[in-house]
């Protein structure tokens, strides 16, 4: 049987062209980006990601002429939501940039963090907040963001992500964390700061007993109380909170194809 070909047989430099592509071609080289692990741990076929009535647990959104992509993986057919989800982009820069990632144990709990009582969408958190269900994820150990649990699986993505830039002749991969325990987590799997490695470690000189976050953990809200300072997700709930005064918004990492940047703005950090 005939292999699809890999962007390395041809000479391509954007998701762009890779979406220009006929459907036979692009898709193999989307369905790459899914790390085996996934679907292996979820009891799904890695080699075909369908069900067993043959029903495709997986949807690639990359149409001709757009310069994005959506990758989606169900862990059921009808599932409600999925258990990954990617979404890459050009920059204007011709860069290659992760916008969005989603890994999520889909046996876990729900927590309705990501939508009002009335199903109103809060973007997470963004432009809407559902306390009580932040209260009760923050309680399960949940970080901002999260509906589920994850499955610790988020650096068996980096090498499918390499083999992919690397692919399209870049060295280099670019995402803007949403929140400071997701920089936290880049850090650890070798990214760098393009932008706002400054304000990271002004974060870190902050929450540190007399700094002026430290000062602001007054157990005013659930989010701020006294002792959030000694973990990356109490800190992060607290900056979610609006502790900084301003959106935590801005911050741009990068990682070189093969190389460990060994950035560490928060020393000796847990969860």
């Amino acid at each position: 049987m005939r292999q699809p070909p890999s962007l390395l047989d041809t000479q391509l430099f954007s998701i762009n062209q890779v979406n220009n592509l006929p459907d036979e071609e692009k898709l193999p080289v989307y369905r790459r980006l899914i790390p085996r692990e996934i679907p292996q741990r979820l009891g799904i076929n890695p080699e075909t990601l369908t069900d067993s009535e043959g029903h495709s647990l997986l949807k690639i959104e990359c149409y001709p002429g757009t310069s994005s992509v959506e990758i989606s993986l169900r862990h059921a057919w009808k599932a409600q939501e999925p258990v990954v989800y990617l979404q890459m982009a050009d920059t204007p820069n011709n860069q290659i940039e992760v916008i969005l990632f989603i890994i999520n144990d889909p046996h876990a709990e729900r927590f309705d963090t990501d939508r009002l009582p009335d199903g109103t969408p809060t973007y997470f958190g963004t432009l809407e907040r559902n306390i009580e269900e932040e209260v009760r994820a923050m309680e399960a150990g949940l970080a901002p963001g999260q509906v589920r649990r994850g499955l610790r699986l988020t650096r068996r993505l980096i090498p499918t992500l390499e083999r992919f830039i690397t692919g399209l002749n870049h060295d280099a991969v670019y995402i803007q964390p949403l929140a400071y325990h997701n920089a936290i987590l880049f850090e650890r799997l070798g990214f760098s700061y393009m932008l706002c490695l400054g304000r990271m470690e002004w974060i870190h000189k902050e929450f540190a007993p007399g700094g002026l976050l430290f000062k602001r953990l007054d157990g005013s809200t659930p989010f701020r109380r006294p002792g959030a300072e000694s973990s990356i997700r109490g800190r992060s709930w607290a900056i979610h909170d609006s502790i900084l005064g301003e959106p935590y918004a801005g911050v741009k990492m990068y990682r070189r194809v093969g190389i460990h940047a060994g950035v560490v703005t928060f020393p000796g950090a847990t969860w």
